[in-house]
């Protein structure tokens, strides 16, 4: 079926006002979700750049099967940009909804075979993405990082011997401690919106999420990675709650840093984000944050229950009064 006769209008006007700096926001899964959640609430010019490299579950089928990005991360973003209003709520809860039955449709999300379906249809993952936002109302932009699917390949380290695994999965969670990733194919071809949007940020936002499977794969595809070193935008991390299983078990905040920096050694940072409950020892995270060019900034971002979750308002606030700030 050939694509609609009108084009998608520019993508919402939510993400094409002054209203906010110009935010490009890096990540994947749960961890991208909490830093889109927290975003939409700073600024309407958001843009998303999610990793493509998932090859489990609902993602891993229809990946498999139609040889597909897998939709999500993408989905998942999508999600976490809808408003909190009605409609919002209602089309978050439909997109991320998974099917239950003794069937083939056991664990698929709605939202991925939207997103797979409107692929096929425009034959243009970037279109698609833009259609799913319009009818979620969703308050930023969503893009894939590359544009093929790809392999995480990771090097795990298993009482003193490197072995060599393949696929988010499996890097999530063979045994071991993961030293360092590497994508396949080589040199993806990254998204050329992807690429531009770097280019126009503000702030460009690493993490919170996954280190291995969703933060550094970004800095593996080389033309945006050279997109994120070229930028004239200033560079945020923000560190996780807790270790991740499997990828960082044991690893402290400033350990994720020293992680960031040997799989990036050129790229300069403007501000280290921690949860205040989690550094344990703020001298070393301040020096590994200036060895980065950056300046280390505490607060309490985290949910009020003791969760390792990021409280969306509480970090939207911090958010806020950074981006605020002049250089």
């Amino acid at each position: 079926m050939s694509a609609p006769d009108e084009p998608p209008l520019p993508y919402p006007a939510a993400a094409v006002t002054d209203a906010g700096p110009k935010v490009v926001a890096l990540g994947g899964g749960h961890g991208l979700y909490a830093s889109l959640s927290a975003l939409r609430r700073v600024t309407s010019a958001l843009t998303a750049v999610v990793t493509v490299a998932d090859d489990g579950g609902s993602s891993g089928r229809l990946r498999k099967e139609l040889g597909v990005l897998p939709p999500g991360d993408l989905r998942m973003a999508l999600a976490a940009l809808c408003g909190d209003d009605e409609w919002g709520r209602t089309w978050s809860e439909v997109v991320q909804h998974r099917f239950r039955s003794e069937g083939d449709l056991h664990g698929h999300a709605v939202g991925n075979l939207l997103i797979v379906a409107l692929w096929e249809l425009l034959d243009d993952p970037v279109a698609a993405l833009d259609w799913v936002g319009r009818l979620l109302g969703a308050h930023g932009r969503v893009l894939p990082m590359a544009s093929v699917p790809l392999d995480i390949v990771a090097e795990v380290e298993v009482d003193g011997l490197i072995t060599t695994v393949r696929g988010q999965v499996a890097c999530a969670l063979t045994p071991g401690t993961v030293r360092a990733i590497s994508l396949v194919p080589t040199d993806p071809p990254a998204s050329p919106e992807a690429i531009q949007a770097v280019l126009d940020a503000d702030w460009v936002v690493f993490g919170p999420g996954s280190w291995f499977t969703s933060v550094l794969p970004h800095l593996k595809v080389p033309r945006l990675a050279e997109a994120l070193h070229a930028t004239k935008a200033r560079r945020l991390v923000a560190l996780n709650l807790a270790p991740q299983a499997g990828e960082t078990d044991g690893f402290s905040p400033q350990e994720h840093l020293a992680v960031l920096r040997r799989h990036a050694p050129a790229l300069g940072l403007d501000v280290v984000l921690a949860d205040t409950g989690v550094v344990d020892d703020p001298e070393e995270l301040e020096k590994a944050a200036v060895a980065m060019g950056a300046r280390l900034v505490t607060a309490g971002v985290a949910a009020a229950d003791g969760s390792p979750r990021h409280d969306a308002r509480r970090l939207a606030s911090v958010l806020d009064e950074i981006f605020r700030e002049k250089r």
